[in-house]
């Protein structure tokens, strides 16, 4: 699972197994590690890379992105494209536990058919975030590198669609890419369209922390983009987000700086970043149907919150149901037989969905990322900056779970599965084997 402790003075190892060439160590370079790659792997690369860049297109389900990651989860192990040690077979092994909680739960639905469907898209998410995170593991930095270059794109797509339908810039767009009067892009739900800007703001940030002067302006440019469409999202989840993972990140990267002068540089960005985002609320405001809506979302409840109907009175429910039905009560049936409204809160709804044992791994999971995670940013590694950005990210998506349901959401599993192979492919990972073997599938 993860990769924290002390390395070990030394790695036993054995041969690839006889017959399975495909097969070996963990941390073993087979032959084939340093040579020049094969055309089969580089359309490899270029499928990750389009299935991470198209994944901001969801105008409908399932979207383009779910072809694509279909084809990966089957061509990235055939390919060798995947690092597999005991860690993510853990990580994978726990998934298939919750996912068998959801088909259980599944049988006592109101509509077993929409309920197994529901668990059937939880497992794929499931098999995704394990091959992405074995990706990375096979490569840290080039995957890593690769995923979030092509989120910054999909990112930068979707966001540019926001504000061009928000603003009306031509025939047609406001209704294309808003909802609600609100942004929401190349998404179907301006909810998921802000919170899926997180992760390419703190790279951008990453970016401009360490590229020189002369080569900061373009991601400068980018993350204010990104930023201004996540505020006209109007989503107050997708403002904590965003909030809640730039001072993340900017903590550990200033605790984890190598030197007094990167300290200096980021306390400068975020002083900057402060300023220039205090001065476009300024503006966005001078515009009244922006101050409008912005007043409106800013309110710590809306109209649909409170009541014997709302949100919070749908959750004491949802609480009462998670004691009563240990096996759960099958995906949709708290909305059809209880509630007029979802759960709005991820830790209840997989509750329900999947059981104490599903919903309790899915608890777990979170937990454990997040405690090993930190364990892991606190040792000094090549890799430790971008697995920041990845940590801020993550945990601040976990804390928006306690107000939306975020079970369904690609991009969660695609940090989670991105964090594990991070930390799996690190020396230190080695410790939570216990001397054991791991081996690696592919070359």
């Amino acid at each position: 699972m993860a990769t924290l402790s002390a390395s070990f003075p030394y790695t036993r190892r054995r041969p690839a197994m006889a017959g399975m060439p495909g097969v070996r160590l963990a941390g073993a370079r087979s032959v084939g590690d340093g040579a020049k790659k094969s055309l089969s792997h580089r359309l490899s690369l270029v499928f990750v890379w389009l299935a991470i860049a198209t994944s901001g297109i969801v105008f409908s389900e399932p979207a383009p992105v779910d072809a694509l990651t279909m084809g990966l989860v089957v061509l990235l192990p055939v390919i060798g494209l995947v690092r597999i040690s005991e860690m993510m077979v853990f990580y994978l092994a726990l998934w298939l536990v919750s996912a068998a909680g959801g088909l259980v739960a599944s049988g006592f639905a109101v509509d077993t058919q929409h309920a197994t469907v529901f668990t059937v898209i939880s497992l794929y998410l499931y098999l995704a975030s394990f091959v992405f995170g074995a990706f990375v593991a096979k490569r840290p930095e080039a995957h890593t590198r690769l995923i979030l270059n092509a989120w910054t794109v999909a990112a930068g797509v979707a966001a540019v669609s926001g504000l061009a339908g928000y603003f009306s810039l031509f025939p047609g767009a406001y209704d294309l890419f808003t909802k609600f009067g609100r942004a929401a892009g190349t998404f179907k739900d301006p909810n998921v369209f802000g919170p899926f800007m997180v992760v390419p703001v703190l790279y951008l940030l990453h970016l401009v922390l360490t590229r020189p002067l002369t080569r900061v302006l373009g991601p400068m440019a980018l993350a204010g983009v990104l930023v201004l469409a996540t505020l006209l999202s109007f989503s107050r989840g997708a403002w904590i987000v965003l909030a809640l993972s730039v001072m993340i990140y900017g903590y550990l990267a200033f605790a984890t700086a190598p030197s007094a002068l990167q300290r200096e540089r980021i306390v400068a960005l975020m002083s900057l970043g402060l300023a220039l985002f205090g001065g476009l609320i300024a503006v966005a405001i001078q515009f009244e149907p922006v101050a409008d809506l912005l007043k409106q979302r800013a309110s710590l409840s809306q109209q649909y919150d409170v009541g014997p109907e709302g949100r919070f009175a749908g959750q004491q429910k949802a609480l009462g149901l998670v004691a009563e039905n240990p096996l759960g009560i099958g995906a949709a049936t708290f909305t059809r037989v209880h509630h007029r409204e979802d759960v709005h809160n991820v830790y209840l709804s997989v509750m329900l969905n999947s059981g104490w044992l599903g919903g309790g791994i899915y608890w777990m999971l979170v937990v454990i990322t997040i405690g090993l995670g930190f364990r892991h940013l606190t040792r000094a590694s090549p890799m430790r900056p971008m697995f920041i950005i990845l940590y801020a990210a993550f945990a601040a998506i976990a804390l928006e779970g306690m107000i939306i349901d975020t079970d369904h959401w690609r991009h969660f599993y695609l940090l989670m599965g991105m964090i594990w192979g991070l930390m799996s492919a690190a020396p230190a990972a080695q410790e939570i084997a216990s001397g054991r073997w791991s081996r690696t599938i592919g070359g």
